[in-house]
């Protein structure tokens, strides 16, 4: 914006005075001892002052009039500023100039980049600038692996507190019917496969009553009904349940809106136990039927073998009844390999498995924590380990708060708090890291 010049009240007044006619009376003293000679001055002097002064008011505020509309459109930045904003989006592409007053927030719609150009300090939903132009780009998330970092040493508060069921089987929302696998979300939001009442289950952290969020129609073929489900994760992109529907033999998707009332398939014709998903968006599952590990692209109804596929035996190469599975970031898939009592390793493209140590977990550090289902406690294998240790439970099967009956279920939250699906006492416990 071209600089415009600004002439002040006094600039003007100044100016214009210069211009009137004055009688200038010329004194030789003008000071406190001449008071008395201007006592003395005639009336009719007195009279020509009068006018003289009368008539500077009026200029006054004809100058007013005319000045302040002038100041109030060139003053630079004190009440507004203009303010030139480009957004670009994925479909959209638009400038915008508007005059606003001096603090202005802009809400842009979501956008790959948004570029904000401004003059002064301005709010955006991307980017705050103060007379800078910034970029900011903004990339579409992957799956995120929340994998805690914890100790090789750690240790957990011995007795459990149990924070869903506990008040045994049945179908109301305070109990379950053997309860398989769970999934803790950020914010130690529990999604729960509530196995035999063919539903999967919500807790929120202090719930005293869980919330069904799929199924619980009873049992059935139905798009809004399960057939034991076995196993649940969200998929944080989509805000979706994937769930293993496997007396149906498919893997179905229920959106977590509040109005959702029937999934969709995902992928039919497997018997799945099992789910996992890497942090490229690949859905891992495994099919007790088969023996085998199959990975798929969402939305792809043919995937790729990457464990087993060789009948069901106890060979590296192959599996028998495999069912709870791990991936970390290098696609390293982990797999307990039930009736084998084992839990094997398949590195990305491998032909065969290595041993390595239930339910499963591997935290970053390849720390492998198993379910050991049948002797009612849960194991931890450091990486290289040739035995396991007992990290809670062994104290034979019951449902003290020290106890299991048949584990399965395993995951931890952000904090490194352990959670267990304690499947025949029909509750989820949860140990405390020290």
């Amino acid at each position: 914006m071209t600089d415009r010049t600004t002439d002040t009240l006094v600039d003007h007044l100044s100016a214009k005075s210069t211009a009137l006619p004055m009688e200038t009376k010329t004194y030789e003293k003008f000071d406190f001892d001449d008071s008395i000679e201007v006592k003395r001055k005639s009336r009719k002097e007195l009279g020509t002052l009068l006018k003289t002064v009368l008539a500077l008011v009026v200029i006054a505020i004809v100058a007013t009039a005319v000045i302040t509309p002038t100041v109030l459109l060139t003053r630079p930045t004190a009440q507004f500023t203009t303010t030139s904003t480009t957004t670009n989006s994925l479909a959209i592409s638009s400038t915008v100039t508007t005059t606003t007053p001096k603090t202005m927030t802009t809400n842009t719609r979501t956008a790959t980049t948004t570029t904000t150009t401004t003059a002064t300090t301005t709010t955006t939903t991307t980017a705050t600038t103060t007379t800078t132009t910034t970029a900011t780009t903004t990339k579409t998330p992957t799956q995120q692996l929340v994998i805690p970092t914890i100790s090789v040493n750690a240790k957990w508060v011995q007795t459990g507190v149990t924070v869903a069921g506990g008040h045994g089987v049945g179908s109301a929302t305070n109990q379950f019917q053997y309860p398989r696998r769970l999934f803790v979300d950020d914010d130690q939001t529990m999604v729960i496969a509530d196995q035999y009442n063919h539903r999967i289950i919500q807790w929120k952290k202090i719930d005293t009553n869980g919330q069904v969020v799929a199924g619980g129609n009873g049992k059935g073929s139905g798009l809004n009904q399960l057939y034991v489900s076995t196993d649940v994760l969200i998929d944080k992109e989509t805000d979706s349940l994937i769930i293993c529907d496997q007396s149906n033999r498919r893997v179905v998707r229920w959106s977590r809106r509040s109005d959702t009332t029937q999934g969709d398939i995902v992928i039919d014709r497997i018997r799945c136990v099992g789910l996992a998903m890497d942090d490229q968006k690949y859905l891992y599952v495994s099919d007790d039927d088969k023996h085998e590990v199959t990975r798929y692209q969402l939305g792809d109804k043919t995937g790729t073998l990457v464990a087993g596929d060789n009948g069901q035996g106890d060979d590296l190469n192959q599996l028998n009844w495999p069912t709870d599975l791990f991936v970390d970031r290098q696609q390293t898939i982990y797999v307990s390999d039930s009736d084998n009592h084992r839990v094997m390793k398949w590195n990305k493209d491998a032909k065969e498995g290595i041993v390595v140590a239930g339910g499963l977990f591997v935290d970053i550090l390849d720390t492998v924590y198993v379910s050991d289902t049948n002797n009612h406690r849960l194991m931890r294998w450091s990486q290289g380990a040739k035995q396991g240790t007992v990290i809670i439970g062994g104290n034979g099967e019951g449902a003290g708060a020290n106890q299991f009956n048949t584990p399965v279920g395993l995951s931890f939250d952000r904090h490194g708090n352990l959670y267990v699906t304690d499947t025949d006492n029909n509750r989820v416990q949860r140990f405390s890291l020290k």
